[in-house]
């Protein structure tokens, strides 16, 4: 298994989009190649997978992982707001299947230089693509701090958004913040010690919400749903794994709205959301796993499988 993750849900994704013989699917987020792995032996000997991350060495892992099946699989470096543009130039529209895994991978997580975590001293990066230009160190170190504070609580939902981006500009106003173990500090000190708890660390939210600023992901996966909508072929599947309740919300309120609910807010006099009924909900809640598979893999504690079927 390649160390970029253990693929989570491997049996109820496989369930939900039900791969057979012949058929063309997209992984948006292939990671290392473990649920594609899987997926491509149920549909061979001529079915197609395209493979997309942002990252390179994901797609470097997964060519190797899949080089047994490569003449099924195609790989393409991009995100969730380029899957429209490769399906189109690769032939891939009307496709059977769909699946977003939206977690961010072990090997990842793991790689201290990559700067998504406060358990390694390292520069503040957190790009998933290293070609992009924004760092967390970026916007850590410009923003105001009542845009750090918005960030904090839009994309982090912390309770103390505003004190901790209060300690980050007093920080940065003596020296930059450049380090993830400078970051962590800040937030420690700036989180009242009664209000810290045991289960999570008190800047898992900040880091979170930073790591979403920095790769804009919750506008690609917008992107990306209401693409993946499109390109289903009738009677394909769409299958998503969220990890925090963020993304959790966007891929209902988009399963709603492409299976005819309006999800604009009550105020509104007219619909504004574009409600069409194009797609069956499959999960009426969405799946967790089980126990069992979140003592062998811990990091699938906190996924969520929603699915839908294309009318």
């Amino acid at each position: 298994m390649p160390d970029f993750h253990v693929p989570v849900m491997l049996e109820e994704v496989l369930s939900f989009l039900q791969p057979r013989s012949g058929q063309r699917f997209i992984d948006c987020t292939v990671g290392g190649g473990g649920h594609a792995l899987e997926i491509v032996k149920l549909i061979l000997p001529d079915g197609k997978l395209v493979g997309i991350d942002r990252d390179e060495e994901a797609l470097r892992a997964a060519a190797d992982y899949l080089e047994p099946y490569s003449g099924n699989v195609i790989l393409e470096k991009g995100n969730f707001a380029d899957l429209e543009a490769i399906a189109d130039r690769l032939g891939m529209r009307a496709a059977d299947g769909v699946l977003l895994d939206l977690g961010v991978s072990s090997r990842q997580l793991e790689s201290a230089e990559r700067g998504f975590s406060f358990r390694y001293d390292a520069p503040l990066d957190m790009r998933m693509d290293t070609a992009q230009a924004v760092t967390a160190r970026e916007l850590i170190n410009s923003l105001s701090e009542r845009r750090l504070a918005e960030l904090i609580w839009k994309f982090g939902e912390e309770r103390w958004a505003k004190r901790i981006a209060k300690f980050i500009a007093d920080r940065r106003a003596r020296r930059p913040i450049q380090t993830t173990f400078e970051l962590a500090e800040t937030i420690l000190a700036a989180i009242p010690a009664g209000a810290r708890t045991e289960t999570i660390h008190p800047a898992t939210r900040t880091f979170q919400a930073f790591r979403i600023a920095v790769n804009r992901e919750l506008e690609s996966l917008q992107a990306g749903l209401d693409a993946a909508v499109r390109l289903l072929a009738p009677g394909g599947r769409v299958c998503v794994l969220s990890y925090h309740s963020l993304e959790d919300r966007m891929v209902k309120q988009a399963f709603a709205k492409h299976a005819g609910r309006c999800v604009c807010p009550p105020a509104l006099p007219v619909c504004a959301c574009g409600a069409e009924k194009r797609i069956k909900v499959l999960t009426r809640r969405p799946v967790v796993p089980s126990e069992e598979e979140v003592r062998a893999n811990p990091r699938a504690r906190s996924a969520k499988l929603r699915a839908a079927e294309k009318l």
